[in-house]
């Protein structure tokens, strides 16, 4: 007999995978997360260089304009929800695809980038190119700071 109660350890497991399964399953049913919308872009700022654009494109992009890449992750709940929830407040925060030329949050973006808060190291987790070396961190700071003061 086992620890539980006549139910054989394989019996406990394959209830507890077949559980877990139709969890899984189950999740993929929430709507949340599954709307992969780009708006259209309105204004972009003016980049103090193609250099700066392209920087902020590699490491910044996906959450701070309308021109993400959604990625076959972000269809996979619960990933699905976390990688929605990034972008809307990446949006919601600093879009530079909306861009009103009043400057509004760049000083921040530099800084935020400078601290190295920005991007997320579970971003960077699955977007390489986000990888920034320490001299084109330096770079997109200075470039954020020319193109949008501070």
């Amino acid at each position: 007999m086992s620890i539980f109660g006549g139910s054989s350890v394989g019996t406990v497991l394959a209830t507890g995978v077949a559980t877990v399964l139709v969890f899984g399953v189950g999740i993929q049913l929430v709507p949340y997360g599954h709307a992969h919308t780009n708006p259209p872009v309105v204004q972009e700022p003016a980049w103090d260089s193609a250099r700066t654009r392209q920087l902020f494109m590699a490491a910044c992009a996906d959450c701070h304009t309308n021109e993400t890449q959604w990625p076959w992750y972000s269809s996979v709940a619960p990933v699905s929800w976390l990688v929605a929830r990034h972008v809307q407040e990446g949006r919601e925060r600093f879009n530079v695809s909306e861009w009103s030329g009043l400057n509004e949050g760049g000083e921040e973006a530099a800084e935020t980038v400078m601290r190295r808060s920005m991007p997320t190291w579970d971003y960077m987790l699955m977007h390489p190119a986000a990888r920034l070396s320490a001299s084109e961190t330096k770079e997109l700071v200075t470039g954020l700071v020319a193109t949008f003061g501070g």
